[in-house]
């Protein structure tokens, strides 16, 4: 009696126009072998089964699905809790992800989604490949697009140390806080430092930024990458404050990077 071989934890990239105006042509920024490879997956984990059947009709329209979209396994990671994981007052165990894994277990390949880019990187999924290595379960990353290092790459800052720092605080003076914070240490460490925000409040962390940070500090703002109306603009924060900065809006995705004088 033969055992079968265990499955692949495939981490598939997706695109970056998840919310926007423009939906870009998938083969444009997925390599062939990526879209083939999807086409075949009869399993996945995602963060919303809804895009992720949106995704593999993109992905049929081009590659036939090796199964109707109805019969193929999406199953949704559990949502994280609010307030950081605390239930009562009292810290609250992760959820045990490993059954999300049982496909591989017997045999097939499992794709993981995220809502855009690459999966497990500033994404939930992070936690499903710490399952999978826990198996002993092969992780395959695919390429395709990843917003943090496109915008760090078009940043023309130091792409030999840097830091992604997430989102920052809402609350205007913690944000200032925050920034003035990351700017000491990026000064220190010579580092850039890479942040993000839900994009309907892209414009205001635009407008902290280049009100705290030093004048000499270089700022770059990245938004739409891959996208049509793609911009990557960097200028010290004394050139933001001299010129009339076009408003970012509230539908593209954009990444903040900044790198003290």
């Amino acid at each position: 009696m033969t055992t079968a071989r265990p499955g692949q934890l495939l981490l598939v990239p997706n695109t970056l126009d998840l919310g926007t105006d423009c939906e870009v042509p998938l083969d444009a920024v997925l390599p062939r072998a990526v879209i083939e490879r999807a086409a075949s997956l009869g399993h996945w984990v995602c963060e919303n089964a809804k895009t992720t059947r949106a995704l593999l009709k993109r992905v049929n329209a081009l590659v036939p699905l090796a199964q109707p979209l109805q019969q193929i396994q999406i199953t949704e990671l559990p949502r994280p809790l609010k307030g950081g994981g605390q239930g009562g007052g009292k810290p609250v165990a992760p959820p045990d992800l490993r059954p999300l894994l049982a496909p591989a277990l017997t045999g097939h390949d499992v794709g993981l989604l995220s809502e855009a880019g690459l999966p497990a990187v500033a994404d939930p999924g992070a936690a499903l490949v710490q399952a999978a290595h826990a198996l002993g379960l092969v992780v395959v990353p695919m390429s395709g697009p990843t917003s943090l290092l496109l915008a760090l790459a078009a940043s023309g800052l130091n792409g030999q140390s840097f830091a992604f720092v997430g989102y920052l605080p809402v609350e205007p003076a913690a944000r200032a806080a925050r920034i003035r914070e990351l700017e000491a240490l990026s000064r220190r460490a010579g580092q850039t430092q890479i942040a993000i925000e839900t994009p309907y409040r892209n414009d205001a962390l635009l407008a902290a930024l280049v009100q705290h940070l030093q004048p000499t500090t270089q700022l770059a703002v990245a938004s739409g990458l891959t996208l049509p109306d793609a911009r990557c603009e960097t200028r010290t924060v004394a050139a933001w404050r001299q010129t009339k900065v076009a408003a970012l809006g509230g539908r593209l995705p954009a990444v903040f990077s900044w790198l003290a004088g």
